[in-house]
């Protein structure tokens, strides 16, 4: 046979057909890896955490202008409550002054404080309208972030429920493998593990003249040197490496 074909190990067709079950394990373990790593709720949880994060940049922009107003009431209510002070006392020492030039000084200023609380009034009503307003923009903003973090919950637990199940699957698959591998050959099985270590395909069904792993048609002196070659030869695919098992299905009788 053509020395592209063979390799050094021989194993009875039973245990070359063994390998057409491990690889279907092993290939099944490579695809929950992959639908673990790929799993569509990742980039939905990426996005929610992306909006989320706008969200909360937003609230504290909003929670800056709402501190600032109550800053600014604060200071008026404080402003407020010194013209009233002042307005207290000058209107006790109104009733007890006896001095008509005291009394017109104390009422000139009475009158002043009078309008300088009617101001500081107007100005406190329109900060705790813009108070108001600050309060409900943050308010606002915290629901939708309570929304999207109950949406973000919601697909994260979905991804969790998947993950459990995509491992309670690789497990089953290990167990399975670690069952079927030690009744295999030990240099038969690891050509195998050689051979998949290089493309992911270890073993391929040969059907119909077609690697099963790399698809590849063998014609010719190939098919020949493939028909021609003894059930208990280990024969691999010149394109690939892989280890093409023949069988009733290969259609080389």
């Amino acid at each position: 046979m053509s020395r592209e074909f063979g390799t050094d190990v021989k194993a009875s067709p039973a245990d070359q057909k063994t390998l057409l079950t491990l690889q279907s394990i092993d290939t099944g373990v490579q695809r929950t890896a992959h639908r673990a790593a790929n799993l569509p709720e990742a980039a939905r949880i990426a996005q929610l955490q992306a909006e989320i994060e706008t969200v909360r940049l937003r609230r504290l922009e909003r929670v800056g202008v709402r501190d600032d107003a109550q800053t600014e009431l604060g200071r008026i209510e404080s402003d407020v409550a010194v013209v009233a002070a002042r307005m207290k006392r000058d209107a006790d020492r109104l009733q007890s002054s006896t001095s008509v030039k005291d009394v017109e000084a104390l009422q000139s200023e009475i009158a002043s404080l009078q309008n300088r609380q009617n101001n500081l009034e107007e100005i406190q009503l329109n900060v705790m309208e813009r108070v108001e307003a600050a309060e409900d923009a943050v308010a606002q903003v915290d629901t939708e972030r309570a929304g999207l973090q109950e949406l973000l919950d919601e697909v994260v637990a979905k991804r969790d429920a998947e993950l459990v199940e995509l491992e309670a699957e690789r497990a089953r698959l290990t167990a399975d493998r670690e069952s079927l591998a030690p009744g295999i050959p030990a240099d038969l099985l690891a050509l195998y593990d050689q051979r998949r270590a290089r493309g992911g395909i270890g073993a391929a069904l040969f059907r119909a003249g077609t690697c099963g792993a790399c698809k590849m048609s063998l014609t010719g002196n190939d098919l020949q040197a493939v028909r021609a070659a003894p059930s208990e030869d280990v024969v691999q695919c010149p394109e690939c490496a892989a280890i093409v098992v023949r069988t009733d299905e290969s259609g080389l009788i």
